[in-house]
């Protein structure tokens, strides 16, 4: 007789991990780091804030990332990874410096209260139900194309770097699919030293100490920082994100997961952060098969984002210095190899109504175009112009 395991649900995840999913979860973390990192140091540096002041912003960013990554994901069993907002971390670098910190920190907690408001009340739910798969998954397959082309991007600056690395990826797609990402990785690094193009000259240990600072509410300070961090976070985050767990099958309610980000963010706002939200892209690296080819064991590899986050924000600083030790066509190329197979399968199912081929490739090439109007992100105005031919294409049609 089988006698079933005793070890509690909540705990196998770090258990049954494979390596596979241990390397979507890192190549997630560092995509996200690498890619925006930068724009809080740059922010923060043009509002004069203090080194102590912007590394308790990445630690209160990087808590609230890894605690309601790993939660919501063994909450829901799929693969649910929070980030910060980069097109809010964007608008900062222009408005931080013209707002004392302290009304800054206001403004962040007035976005986090509305995004827990619009969690709470429970209509995003509403909007998403009402959007088709295609759209969605031209959305996704649009929001990734852009990551996805830039190890073309980095072949012309690092050819023999990127052709090791893609020539890695391919062999491992024949012989260990499964593998082929983590052996991409480990190719590249070694690729990368040989040419001598590791620099691990300013990599230091550092912690984090997170520093508290009260709010002060103004009306200038919300309207020019709160209000369009809250609009930026809905349409460039946490509409996009939702759409990739649609594309790749998982069904979880989207109303828990925006009032968790609200509420953590929230909380974390007197320590400098200034929201976490759905993440997109990187969530994508872990709900592809690369992560694991069963579906419903890929949330594992959020769960080792998440722990990877709490890592990131215990040593901020280190980090920080570790990921600029690697060249960058690195980074960016085992990112998009990780994110092959998710626009495979946007493009895909994107395609398979007939109806709605044409409003999906608008979605997508209105995505992938980078189109930025009003400081709102390509994605939602991609969403908003493929929901516009669908509307005009097929009212009132059987």
């Amino acid at each position: 007789m089988k006698v079933p395991s005793a070890a509690p649900v909540a705990l196998r995840p770090l258990f049954d991990s494979s390596l596979s999913t241990v390397v979507a979860g890192f190549v997630a973390m560092m995509t996200g780091y690498t890619s925006s990192l930068v724009l809080m140091f740059q922010a923060g540096q043009a509002a004069h804030l203090s080194d102590a002041q912007i590394s308790s912003w990445i630690w209160a960013l990087s808590i609230g990332m890894a605690v309601c990554t790993i939660g919501l994901s063994l909450r829901y069993r799929a693969p649910i990874v929070i980030a910060w907002s980069t097109p809010g971390a964007a608008l900062l670098v222009s408005s931080l410096p013209n707002v004392p910190y302290a009304e800054a920190i206001g403004a962040f907690v007035v976005c986090a209260a509305l995004l827990t408001a619009v969690g709470l009340t429970g209509w995003f739910d509403t909007l998403m139900k009402r959007i088709p798969g295609g759209i969605a998954a031209a959305l996704l397959a649009g929001i990734l194309f852009e990551i996805g082309i830039e190890i073309f991007h980095a072949a012309q600056a690092q050819t023999p770097l990127v052709l090791v690395m893609f020539f890695t990826y391919l062999a491992g797609k024949r012989l260990a699919p499964r593998y082929a990402i983590p052996a991409t990785l480990a190719a590249g690094i070694a690729m990368a030293g040989a040419l001598g193009l590791l620099d691990f000259s300013r990599f230091h240990v550092a912690l984090a100490h997170p520093v508290f600072t009260m709010p002060a509410f103004s009306v200038s300070a919300a309207i020019s920082i709160g209000i369009p961090l809250f609009v930026v976070a809905m349409a460039s985050q946490n509409v996009p994100g939702i759409a990739v767990l649609r594309a790749d099958g998982y069904t979880t309610p989207s109303a828990p997961l925006i009032s968790a980000t609200g509420f953590a963010s929230l909380l974390l706002a007197p320590f400098g952060s200034h929201g976490v939200n759905l993440a997109a892209i990187t969530a994508a690296i872990c709900t592809g098969r690369e992560a694991h080819e069963d579906h419903n064991r890929r949330y594992t590899a959020a769960v080792w984002c998440g722990v990877f986050y709490l890592v990131a924000g215990v040593f901020g600083a280190t980090i920080a210095a570790l990921f600029a030790s690697f060249p960058k066509a690195l980074v960016v190329s085992v990112a998009a190899l990780a994110l092959f197979g998710s626009i495979m399968s946007g493009l895909t199912n994107a395609m398979q109504d007939p109806r709605q081929r044409e409003p999906a490739l608008v979605t997508f090439m209105t995505t992938a175009s980078g189109l930025t109007l009003l400081s709102i992100g390509p994605a939602f105005w991609g969403l908003m112009a493929g929901l516009a031919t669908h509307l005009v294409l097929n009212a009132r049609r059987a």
